[in-house]
């Protein structure tokens, strides 16, 4: 299936791992330019080759350094890549999530650091990329968010929290830029194998005193299909979104949780 996306310019955020690399790698299979970024350089080295096997066309493929939690730094990558790639015409937004922990564990400090990895980092990627998107007359955003939009997960307060954020704002945006062609959509993955997912089944292990491998198979056993996403299967609907065939959706929030939530 041609997606028509060839030659678009795509910018993935946190794409040195977990779901950002995932979906940077099915955006250049289909023949994106993608900008990958993130602030660890050297997963950025390792990440940039896997992109490359993948990409279509040599120089293809482009990796940033950049700093979610400020504003200058996103500024300057949207800047450079707009310059080395050409303008952005399908941004994927998407973060690391917040240290797990109930309401009691949740000082000023850290709401605010969350507020601005999860919710600003994407605000400010958004604002940078509209005007590119409203001169071509075409473009696509895409949040990835949590299931979290639809069910809280318990022990996550601060990401369940700042994620409503999103989903709200995006579902506003949705409606104010669509006569300009350009979409807002959020993907909503359930328990998916990444290091994240790793992180936050060792929380709640420690907690119960058993194993990270018996916290996962219980997570698992909660599952109708039986097991966690591999990263691919959100990538792949991130890079349907992004295609030009999926132009009639926006302001959507999909689930790829396996069947895992119970709501309609």
């Amino acid at each position: 299936m041609d997606l028509g996306i060839k030659d678009r310019t795509a910018l993935v955020a946190a794409s040195a791992n977990g779901l950002g690399l995932a979906t940077a790698i099915r955006l250049a299979m289909e023949g994106c330019k993608v900008a990958l970024c993130d602030l660890n350089e050297d997963a950025l080295e390792n990440a940039i080759g896997q992109v490359q096997k993948h990409a279509l066309s040599d120089g293809h493929v482009g990796a940033f350094q950049v700093d979610l939690r400020n504003t200058e730094s996103i500024a300057g990558l949207v800047n450079a890549v707009n310059d080395e790639l050409g303008t952005v015409s399908i941004l994927v937004t998407n973060s690391g999530g917040p240290p797990p922990g109930p309401f009691d564990s949740a000082s000023d400090e850290k709401w605010v650091s969350a507020f601005e990895l999860v919710f600003l980092s994407a605000v400010r990627l958004i604002r940078e990329c509209i005007p590119g998107m409203k001169e071509q007359e075409w473009g696509r955003i895409i949040n990835f968010t949590s299931k979290t939009l639809t069910e809280p997960v318990p022990n996550l307060m601060l990401s369940n929290g700042v994620r409503l954020a999103v989903g709200g704002m995006a579902k506003t945006l949705s409606n104010e830029i669509a006569e300009y062609g350009i979409t807002v959509n959020n993907i909503c993955p359930g328990p998916t194998s990444t290091d994240r997912a790793i992180e936050l089944a060792g929380a709640r292990a420690e907690k119960k005193g058993i194993s990270v491998d018996e916290e996962l198979a219980i997570t698992a056993s909660k599952i109708p299909i039986g097991r966690l996403a591999d990263p691919d299967e959100p990538a792949a609907l991130a890079a349907f979104l992004a295609s030009d065939l999926a132009r009639y959706i926006t302001g959507r929030s999909i689930l790829v949780d396996g069947g895992a939530v119970g709501a309609l």
